[in-house]
């Protein structure tokens, strides 16, 4: 279906009309912040917890007083899985409604859509997925894991419980390609084998072909990095088949939008997963955050992964560089959170790491059984060491690049 450039700016209008109210009462000169996070067109499962739980961090921090004695003013836009309408709302957000800072993006083609656009108009970024590592950007926050904080455990882990031999899928985008990169690498460090690699378009839900060739190529497991609504497809497919039984699964992505509430308890049990948080992390301050955000959301949140908490998160840390900056000038601010700043969250001690604009932050290995997730094992402050292989914001803080190739070289990945 074609659209006239009318239609399509009437359309994506009414989509940011939908969300572009405030998510608090309008104040006098308030401190501006945008969220453009996909509500709708098949990302949603992720992107829907992850407003809500930016939400509730600009709904605690008003009600606390605010920043600076002045409110936060949340405006919040539904790029629907579109990377046209990412572009438009990030060109809106710094240009039309001059905000302080945005939180946006969950797939890296996101992210690289509205980066340069925020640099364009220097407005300052927060980027609250996990991702594949790489960016240097000054002007850009990633508080999401990457690899070598994550995927780095999750592979060993898997080839000493399972075996040598892995089978790899992922989504057909930066993502996917950049992570299978590392699990190949981190295969081969463990002296294992890469018997395949396979790559999806998020729309893709007929995974018969793939499951045949897995179950000849007979791999002591697959290493999945499948994202979004469709891929939840494989998960049911395979476990029709009875696979499952038979070769285990690991996964970098699954989980992260509750994909294990909607898949059968059979169908999900004894996949191990890796993240920087989990609903079940038995703390305190996550018991709250978890009670809270329940509490709180309009959304029914089915689980709440580390995209949401980091959501969360991302606020919160922010907040902390505006405090300390005592402003809300960008420059300043980026100053603050560099000196570095930390948030004790639901996740635990998260901090800032100067050279890269990400975090050090604890991660963890955990095992699907009846829908719940069981942590088996915890590292602590794990700084993100592939993106220093290629980035260092304190030597040469002009920069606003993504790294990919040359990050993958610098770990020696051909």
């Amino acid at each position: 279906m074609k659209l006239s450039r009318r239609s399509l700016l009437r359309a994506s209008a009414a989509g940011a009309a939908t969300l572009a109210a405030p998510a608090i009462v309008r104040a006098a000169n308030p401190i501006k912040m945008a969220a453009i996070l996909d509500q709708s067109g098949g990302l949603e499962l992720l992107g829907r917890p992850m407003l809500e739980a930016t939400k509730l961090a600009v709904s605690e921090i008003n009600a606390a007083g605010g920043l600076l004695d002045r409110q936060i003013e949340l405006i919040a836009y539904d790029p629907q899985t579109t990377i046209q309408f990412y572009t438009q709302f990030a060109t809106q957000a710094a240009a039309g409604d001059r905000v302080d800072v945005v939180h946006a993006g969950i797939t890296s083609a996101s992210r690289e859509a509205i980066r340069p656009v925020l640099n364009r108009f220097q407005t300052l970024y927060f980027y609250n997925t996990l991702y594949e590592g790489g960016v240097c950007d000054y002007n850009n926050f990633c508080t999401g894991s990457t690899p070598a904080q994550t995927v780095e455990k999750l592979v060993p882990y898997a080839m000493n419980k399972w075996g040598k031999k892995v089978y790899i899928i992922a989504a057909d985008y930066n993502y996917g390609h950049i992570t299978a990169d590392w699990v190949q690498k981190y295969v081969r460090d463990n002296g294992g084998e890469n018997v395949a690699v396979e790559f999806f378009p998020l729309d893709v839900t007929n995974f018969g072909p793939t499951i045949k060739k897995i179950q000849t190529e007979k791999p002591d497991f697959v290493m999945s990095a499948l994202v979004g609504a469709a891929h939840i497809s494989f998960y049911r497919q395979y476990g029709a088949a009875g696979v499952n039984k038979e070769i285990p699964l690991a996964s970098t992505t699954f989980t992260l939008g509750g994909e294990h509430k909607l898949v059968s308890a059979e169908e999900g049990n004894g996949m191990i997963v890796s993240f920087a948080y989990f609903e079940e992390i038995d703390t305190p301050a996550n018991r709250k955050f978890v009670s809270d955000l329940r509490a709180f959301s309009s959304e029914d949140i089915n689980y709440i992964s580390e995209t949401t908490a980091r959501s969360y998160e991302g606020v919160h840390l922010w907040a902390e560089g505006v405090r300390k900056a005592g402003t809300t000038d960008r420059m300043a601010v980026i100053e603050a959170l560099r000196s570095p700043v930390s948030f004790d969250g639901p996740s635990g001690t998260v901090t800032i790491e100067p050279k890269t604009n990400h975090l050090v932050q604890n991660v963890a290995i955990a095992e699907l059984r009846d829908q719940v997730l069981h942590v088996l094992e915890t590292f602590e402050a794990q700084p993100p060491s592939d993106t220093l292989l290629v980035c260092d914001l304190d030597a040469n803080p002009n920069q606003s690049t993504f790294y990919f190739e040359n990050g993958l070289k610098a770990a020696g990945i051909e």
